[in-house]
């Protein structure tokens, strides 16, 4: 992808999304994935995974990935804030019912996946707990340190993410499967919502695309391969044809990132 650094964005017009440059991080691939399928274009912005980033920080206030900035407005971070810019900004297609009780089913289905203490959240508790020295936090690496902060770790914590992330995987396989009795591919109705596409790119923390549509480090595809028994076998085979689905469909290969 050819990004734009900080200097340059701050002077561009219209929409911006800040991206970890070389790593396909799974909240920022959702949100290339929601602006794709809304249909918007941006310009990509270069974050660098571990570093300071301290001209983002005085653009936007925040150091990580992702981040959208569209012309005066505050800048987004979150996921549903960034999905429902997209849905103001270009309304045709929504990816958000229209329905209150599907909206209300899919939001809650969504936070499961990118919400605090929800998979992506539990996942990379688990990344966590497996690169802890064993002496206090606080010796890791800087980059891992603030891995450990932004996300709460404690070794409680890291001991129970597994088994979180696979109750959500096992809502969402029954889900799939329900609605493949009924004659359905998604996961709401019978049309593409924001949650096919948070768990396509989430699938990534589990069982990343094979290298020639993905070609990650292997450093990053080891790391994203849980070692969790529990996790593996959770992972039940419609969520990876669902996935596969999604991107074949909706969001295209190979990525770009």
């Amino acid at each position: 992808m050819d990004y734009l650094n900080v200097a340059e964005a701050r002077g561009r017009p219209g929409l911006k999304l800040v991206l970890t440059a070389g790593v396909p991080g799974p909240w920022g691939e959702s949100a290339k994935a929601v602006l794709k399928a809304k249909g918007l274009d941006y310009l990509p912005v270069r974050q660098v995974l571990g570093e300071d980033n301290q001209e983002l920080v005085e653009w936007t206030g925040h150091r990580n990935a992702p981040v959208v900035v569209h012309d005066g407005e505050l800048p987004r971070t979150g996921w549903l804030e960034i999905l429902m810019l997209a849905e103001r900004l270009k309304p045709e297609h929504p990816l958000v019912p229209e329905d209150l009780a599907a909206r209300v089913d899919m939001l809650g289905a969504c936070h499961l996946i990118c919400g605090e203490r929800g998979l992506g959240w539990n996942r990379r508790l688990m990344m966590a707990r497996d690169l802890v020295p064993s002496g206090p936090p606080s010796e890791a690496e800087p980059a891992i340190v603030r891995l450990l902060r932004s996300y709460g770790y404690t070794p409680a914590e890291g001991a129970a993410a597994a088994g979180r992330v696979a109750g959500v995987l096992g809502h969402l396989a029954d889900r799939l499967h329900a609605q493949e009795k009924r004659g359905s591919s998604y996961f709401i109705g019978d049309d593409l919502t924001a949650l096919d596409l948070y768990w396509a790119c989430f699938s990534a923390l589990l069982d990343p695309l094979p290298a020639e549509v993905n070609p990650m480090s292997d450093a990053v595809r080891n790391l994203y391969r849980p070692q969790d028994a529990v996790v593996r076998d959770a992972v039940d085979p419609i969520l990876i044809r669902h996935r596969d689905m999604v991107y074949q469909r909706h969001i295209g290969l190979p990525l770009d990132y």
